[in-house]
């Protein structure tokens, strides 16, 4: 790297601000463009002028060129009124209009503009036309216009005077023409002098310009695609005190300081290289093992898939994966990789609290021991086993242990605090996997003893009240039996054998109630298949209604309306006495089941008094609330049963 040996560029670059006037770029320019404008101003005030006399002054000659020709018309008129009399308004008209034209060229009119040139000779010609005209044309005329007629020597006198006169205003134009002629070279060499200007001035401050702008921004331009491609040693010369002067030093001390930048910043781009790789393998190795976490497999495949790749990901020699049995106080070995056969078998069922893992199960602390600096009295197994590195981490989720899993190392290994901070973070997934094993093995149990419970309902409702009733008239019989009245007995057995009947229907309706809620598919069919079964074991009259076709029904929702739909009919045959049965499936954003038949309804005060009910409202309550649904049972006027389940849209979607 080139050393920069300008002494400016090693200086602090002080304000522009701070910089006296005399050596500002801005003041260099301006003053500039300022004497260039008052050049060219004033060169072109002086052009103006000079038009502006130059148009006067041909006004000047043509008024005063005019005057002869008014002369001339004077003296025709003046022979008109010496002829014919009524000549004279004319004649004094054109004295007016002579002595008007006079007088403007005395005063002038810079309006016009019009302007006699101020030179003594010329004005004093003026005068003198003045004069000649007051004291030898004006009286003649006026002397024919008051007479009111003229006569031959009025008008021979006159005549006399023309030429005298008329040589006088030549004289006057005359001098007048070469007055103008002569600023008319003056305009000329003002505008000779203005274009020179112009040419000069442009050259000037095109020169200036380069000289004060462009070339340093020439300068400041390569020294800056130098230092683009890489060159820090790029350096531009200090040549002014002013602004580009300070903007020169500036950019050599930015160069200077980006070389010195420059000389460290592979390291760190090596470093945060090095430091995203590892990030991005942790990455990749957390969404690796995450994916695998959340397929369907059973503890020992879900634990012995974590640990090899965790042993892939960190080159460990062999591992462990140790499940915690808490009342019992043991760690069970589920999974493991590289262990000898020995130790594997010393091992698989540790006390917690005892060697390495079972005193990081006891802590839930994360444990790392380098067996190789440990005295020969406190050897491990591990050790004997040619291990010189064990680590232990928790496996753990909402502050409760699972257990722990290791990593063994023949030969010593340093972990991170952000590779201890990975491997405690794998060991919360893996924890998290196992807690939703166990809770959807919790969830399987508690859906197998919820529905044990309804069928313990059902069974109860039906069977068992069945069973009830054959017991009575079992006793009936043995009393008839023992009173030898053979009519009481036939009626008793004739009870027994309906009762049997009713017993075995319910029997078969149960069975076929479970066999339709696992094969049905699609909520239409499985309705109509109950149906026509409830046609054929009863023989009434049903009537189906169906309206709107929403979304599927979750597996869960269907098996219960369908339940419910079995249940209703079932209390029909049983105690309705109907003839007619209508069902009615309303199913668009809400659900809607209607079943009304048209028995001998109920007593709805007698039913809420009864501990379970008479239609077995409790098992029809639940399995509604089960599904989100709503159920209402109601008698009808005059007679009959409605029953309504309605299941809301938001229930049906997220039940």
């Amino acid at each position: 790297m080139t050393v920069n040996t300008d002494p400016l560029a090693e200086q602090d670059v002080p304000l522009a601000g701070g910089l006296p006037l005399s050596r500002q770029l801005t003041v260099k320019i301006l003053f500039s463009f300022i004497s260039f404008l008052l050049l060219a101003l004033t060169a072109i005030g002086a052009t103006l002028l000079l038009s502006w006399q130059l148009e006067g002054g041909a006004a000047a000659i043509n008024d005063a060129g005019s005057l002869r020709m008014r002369t001339f018309q004077l003296a025709r008129e003046l022979d008109q009124v010496a002829r014919q009399p009524a000549s004279v308004v004319q004649l004094t008209e054109r004295i007016g209009r002579f002595e008007q034209t006079l007088q403007r060229l005395e005063q002038g009119d810079p309006a016009r503009p019009l302007l006699v040139p101020r030179r003594p000779d010329i004005l004093a010609e003026l005068d003198q036309v003045r004069r000649h005209w007051n004291t030898q044309m004006r009286p003649i005329l006026l002397a024919a216009a008051s007479q009111a007629h003229g006569s031959a020597v009025q008008v021979s006198a006159f005549d006399r005077e023309i030429e005298p006169f008329v040589s006088k205003i030549d004289l006057l134009v005359g001098d007048i023409e070469q007055h103008n002629a002569r600023k008319t070279e003056w305009l000329r060499l003002c505008q000779t002098l203005l274009a020179t200007l112009a040419v000069l001035g442009t050259v000037a401050l095109i020169y200036l310009m380069f000289l004060l702008v462009i070339r340093p921004l020439e300068r400041l331009h390569l020294g800056i695609q130098r230092l683009a491609k890489g060159d820090f040693s790029s350096r531009v010369p200090v040549e002014t005190q002013d602004e580009f002067g300070e903007v020169a030093s500036g950019f050599n001390d930015m160069a200077r300081r980006l070389a010195e930048a420059n000389a460290t910043l592979e390291f760190q781009v090596e470093a945060k290289t090095a430091k995203l790789t590892e990030k991005n393998r942790e990455l990749s190795l957390l969404y690796e093992i995450a994916a695998f976490l959340n397929q369907p497999a059973t503890l020992e495949d879900l634990s012995q898939g974590f640990l090899n790749r965790v042993l892939r990901a960190f080159a460990a020699d062999g591992g462990a994966v140790r499940l915690s049995d808490t009342p019992h106080g043991m760690l069970f070995l589920v999974a493991e990789s590289g262990l000898p056969d020995g130790l594997r078998q010393r091992e698989h069922c540790l006390p917690i609290g005892e060697c390495i893992c079972g005193e990081a199960a006891a802590s839930g602390a994360v444990r790392i021991e380098q067996l190789h600096e440990l005295d020969d009295a406190e050897r491990y197994d591990c050790q004997r086993a040619g291990f010189a590195v064990v680590s232990s981490f928790a496996i753990s989720t909402q502050s409760r242990l699972l257990g722990v899993f290791n990593l063994h190392f023949r030969q010593p290994r340093i972990f991170t605090r952000q590779q201890q901070q990975l491997l405690e973070t794998l060991g919360q997934n893996l924890a998290v996997a196992l807690d939703n094993q166990r809770l959807a093995a919790k969830a399987r149990e508690l859906a197998v003893l919820e529905e044990r419970n309804l069928v313990a309902q059902g069974l109860h409702d039906s069977i068992a009240q069945g069973l009830s009733f054959l017991n009575l008239q079992a006793q009936m019989l043995d009393d008839a039996l023992h009173r030898d009245d053979r009519a009481a007995m036939g009626d008793s057995l004739a009870q027994i054998q309906a009762g049997v009947q009713e017993s075995y229907d319910d029997v078969r309706e149960l069975l076929t109630n479970f066999r339709t809620s696992l094969a049905a598919v699609d909520l239409f069919a499985a309705v109509d298949a109950i149906l026509e079964r409830f046609r054929r074991q009863t023989g009434l009259r049903v009537e189906v209604q169906r309206e709107g076709g929403g979304a599927p029904l979750l597996p869960e929702q269907q098996l219960q309306l369908l339940f419910i739909l079995q249940e209703s009919l079932s209390n029909v045959r049983k105690h309705a006495r109907a003839s007619r049965v209508v069902v009615r499936i309303e199913d668009d954003r809400d659900v809607r089941l209607i079943i009304r038949d048209d028995g001998v309804g109920f007593d709805a005060q007698e039913v809420a008094a009864r501990p379970s009910g008479h239609f077995g409202l409790a098992i029809m309550r639940e399995r509604a609330q089960r599904a989100g649904a709503a159920l209402s049972i109601e008698p009808v006027v005059p007679h009959g049963t409605l029953v309504c389940l309605h299941l809301p849209h938001q229930h049906r979607l997220t039940a």
